[in-house]
């Protein structure tokens, strides 16, 4: 996917030219990633980058269009953004619950070989003979679910929906539809405080986040939240991309919330196949002891988040 070059903007610059030409980029490698999904045809390796430069190009598109929808005609905005939320989002499941199953048997494996953990009373090695089933049940319900949303891939990027969104990327590629009055104003006039919007929005979501209380590790009830800042996060970046400024702070702590994301989807997905009618035993503690190891993880990677995004706190000199 197209990424900033991170040179300095001028602050004096046309709004309209700046934010035109991130859009324009952003547009190209879309229809880049598109001509590689094309010509990936077999070949998942290829056909995974490609749709994840793909999803790239997308959310920066559609989440510029939000931050600094008052620059653009707002109705054009408007509709290409709902369907490039809609794609982006198509296009992630396949490789979501791909990326869940081999984090989870990498996670069983590790487990299984762990002399750390205990075994349940009068089950010796029950977590041994309960993560192959675990993970075969796992592996079974973790692909039917990506081989539906395959499917549902192939039928999007077949769609006339699907081909519309690729034509109106292709004219953007080109020309962007502006504001007329707005995209006049300064860089510094316009664009700025727009950005400062979304910071803001940011901040007050991370400031509502609950304290991480190590008396209740496994709080599932305030993922929801994290997700929230974790979705404006990556609209912080995208609108500091357009600005041309550094983005390694905002990226890394992206990168903790992800791993957040993926823990705890993980862990949902194991609590799920732990719900499965008549599975032994030996089967639920495996997957017990695995939805506790992922829900580790979630609480590890919000501390990473919190390390890399909120400031140290003052010494108080004595």
């Amino acid at each position: 996917m197209a990424q900033p070059n991170h040179d300095p903007i001028t602050a004096t610059a046309d709004a309209g030219d700046v934010l035109g030409t991130y859009l324009r980029a952003q547009a190209t490698a879309f229809l880049r990633g598109l001509r590689l999904h094309e010509e990936s045809g077999a070949d998942a390796a290829e056909g995974s980058d490609a749709a994840r430069s793909l999803r790239g190009a997308a959310r920066r598109i559609s989440g510029s269009l939000a931050t600094f929808r008052v620059v653009t005609e707002s109705s054009w905005a408007d509709g290409l953004r709902t369907e490039l939320v809609w794609l982006s989002s198509t296009l992630a499941d396949e490789h979501a619950y791909a990326a869940r199953l081999a984090r989870l048997m990498d996670a069983l494996h590790r487990l299984s070989g762990s002399p750390e953990l205990p075994a349940p009373r009068g089950s010796a090695g029950a977590l041994t003979v309960g993560s192959a089933r675990a993970g075969a049940l796992l592996e079974r319900q973790l692909t039917l679910a990506r081989t539906r949303a395959h499917s549902a891939t192939l039928q999007a990027l077949g769609s006339s929906r699907f081909h519309a969104v690729a034509d109106a990327v292709a004219v953007l590629a080109s020309e962007v539809p502006l504001d007329v009055v707005a995209a006049r104003g300064r860089v510094e006039e316009v664009l700025v405080p727009l950005a400062a919007v979304a910071e803001t929005r940011l901040s007050a979501a991370v400031t509502a986040l609950p304290p991480i209380d190590c008396t209740h590790p496994y709080n599932a009830d305030h993922d929801g939240l994290w997700h929230e800042v974790r979705r404006l996060l990556r609209v912080h970046r995208y609108a500091r991309e357009a600005l041309g400024e550094d983005v390694t702070r905002p990226a890394a702590a992206g990168e903790a919330l992800d791993r957040h994301r993926d823990a705890a989807e993980a862990a949902g997905a194991s609590a799920t196949a732990a719900r499965t009618p008549r599975i032994a035993p030996a089967t639920a503690y495996a997957l017990g002891v695995l939805h506790a190891d992922q829900r580790h993880e979630v609480e590890a990677a919000r501390l990473d988040f919190r390390r890399l995004w909120l400031p140290e706190p003052a010494v108080t000199p004595w």
